[in-house]
C-alpha cells in the first residue's frame, strides 16, 4: 500500500493499521479487497472522510491518498510528507511531528 499524505490543520488524531487489504483508520474498517488491478476506485464511492484521492491498485499495490491532521505549529516535514509505504501489516506510523503541540 503506497499513501501520500495531504495534510491538513484540525486537532482530530488518526491512527492507521494495514491488514492485508484492508485499511484501519481510527478503528474502522476500510476493505479494499475489491479493487481489481488496473482499476480505479472514485473517491466519492468510498464512505470515508479521511480520503483524498481516488484508489487505484498498480502492479498489485494499492495507491490512495489520506488527509493527514496536524497542529497549528507543525514544522515543514509534517506539512509536506513523503509517500508512506506500508508493505506489511500492522501499525502504520505516521510523522509524529505532526501530532505534537509544542
Amino acid at each position: 500500500m503506497i499513501i501520500s499524505l495531504s495534510p491538513i490543520r484540525m486537532d482530530d488524531a488518526l491512527t492507521l493499521e494495514r491488514q492485508g487489504d484492508t485499511l484501519v483508520l481510527n478503528g474502522e474498517a476500510l476493505d479494499l479487497s475489491g479493487v481489481p488491478e488496473g482499476a480505479i476506485l472514485p473517491q466519492d464511492a468510498v464512505d470515508c472522510a479521511w480520503l483524498a484521492s481516488d484508489i487505484r491498485r498498480i502492479d498489485g499495490t494499492l495507491h490512495l491518498g489520506l488527509l493527514m491532521p496536524y497542529a497549528g505549529n507543525a514544522p515543514a516535514s509534517a506539512l509536506f510528507p513523503d509517500p508512506i509505504e506500508a508493505l506489511s501489516d500492522g501499525p502504520i506510523a505516521l510523522p509524529t511531528q505532526a501530532f505534537e503541540v509544542l
